[in-house]
Formats: structure tokens, sequence, C-alpha cells
């Protein structure tokens, strides 16, 4: 049972599993959705997907599944350029589509590691990133810096089988706090949700819970880290290129 003065620790790694309906919602919600929500996650969300985590081999990827990684590599070059190497462009907004999808072997694969199964079809989301490049270059240079994100929107789509998709909509106000150069607290802020009545319930439960208890805060603070280091490093020699 959660700590109501507590927040357990939680990353979506094997081992984990909290007991009861409310952890399993959380678990499912949070392996799907948070690589799209993390401030910074959402841009590099499963590009190593198809080599590494997936399973999906490179000659396996849909044209469409090709298409969406691209689009993330370029918001991902454009945020790193602003983290790393920003020069005289510290002016102005990123904005970003961000499309995402999980084939349902993969969501099998990663929920699984958390003693859970996925028992729904595949997934497509889509995000819509709006971060100015000032507050990300002040997160870099300055001692310490709150980065507080305006509300953003991620929309869901959940294939059932010989069912309508499932939709779900939810907006998100994250907020992260750097110093030195590191991420070092972070949250969500889960704001509006819209979903079918049979999903809403636990979903809504889960993410309250997260807004109390900040049950995600390590789990983000390590993936943005991650991205700012080395997801970076692996388009370097795009963002290394200062933008004219």
């Amino acid at each position: 049972m959660l700590s109501q003065t507590t927040a357990p620790e939680f990353k979506c790694k094997p081992g984990n599993r909290p007991e009861g309906l409310l952890a399993r919602a959380l678990i499912i919600f949070a392996c799907v959705t948070v690589p799209m929500l993390a401030p910074i996650g959402a841009a590099h969300a499963g590009d190593n997907d198809a080599s590494i985590i997936s399973g999906v081999k490179e000659a396996d990827l849909t044209p469409e599944e090709r298409a969406e990684r691209e689009a993330r590599k370029a918001c991902k070059v454009e945020l790193c350029r602003a983290f790393r190497n920003p020069g005289e462009q510290t002016s102005g907004n990123i904005n970003c589509s961000i499309p995402k999808s999980w084939r349902k072997a993969q969501l099998d694969k990663m929920v699984s590691k958390a003693k859970v199964s996925w028992p729904w079809g595949s997934v497509h989301c889509m995000a819509d990133i709006d971060i100015p490049r000032s507050d990300l270059v002040s997160a870099m240079k300055d001692q310490k810096y709150d980065l507080k994100l305006k509300t953003h929107h991620v929309a869901c789509s959940i294939q059932r089988e010989k069912k309508e998709a499932t939709k779900i909509d939810i907006d998100f106000a994250p907020t992260v706090t750097f110093e030195n150069g590191k991420a070092v607290k972070a949250k969500i802020n889960w704001g509006k949700l819209s979903a079918p009545t049979l999903v809403k319930g636990a979903m809504w439960t889960a993410t309250a819970t997260d807004n109390t208890l900040n049950v995600l805060q390590s789990t983000l603070v390590e993936d943005i880290n991650d991205f700012i280091s080395k997801k970076c490093d692996e388009v370097k020699d795009e963002w290394a290129k200062t933008s004219q």
C-alpha cells in the first residue's frame, strides 16, 4: 500500500513489483507514457528501440515507424543544441510534434518486466513540445535553475481487438530543478484527463497519486540527465554545428 507521506521510488525496470490495482495502473501508464511526457525524454523516446529494447530489427521497421523516428530525431537535435551548443541562438521557442508508436509485442515486453500484462493492442501517441530556448540554456549555465514549462498535451490511441480504438488525452505542466547543469528534481504535474470510463478511474487515481507523492520523480530525473549526456552525444555531429 502506498504511503501517504513518502513517495516510493519507481522505475520501469525489472524487479519493480508494487502490489494492487493502483500500482498496476501506474506501472502500465508510466512505462508507456512517461517517455512521451518527460519534458526532455519526449524528444528521444524509443530512438534505440529498434535494436535494443523492442526486439524490432531495423529492416523490419515500417515506413511510418521510420518517419516517426526521423521526426523525433529532428526535435532531439534542436533540444541538444540548446543544451550543449546554443551559440548566439538563445531566443525563440523550440516547437516539435513528437509521434511515437508501440507495437503490442513491444508493450508486452515492457510491462512484463514489472510482472504485469498488457491487455490491449498497439499504442500511438502524439505530443506537441513548446519550450523556450533560453530556459534550456539557463538550465545548463546557471548554478541553480527552476524550469517551469507551460501546459503541454499528449494524445494517445490504444487499439483494442474487435472494438474501436480507445482515445486518451492528458495535460501536463512539468517542472524541473537543475543544479550545475544536472536535473535534481522533477515533477510531471498531471492535469486534465479525458479517457473512457473503463480506464479513466485507474488512470485518474494513478496520476493523482503521482501529483501528491511524485512517484515518478526518479525516473524523470534519470531520463533527463541521460538525454542531455548520452542521447545528445548520439547526434553530436548535427548539433555541434551552431544553427544560423
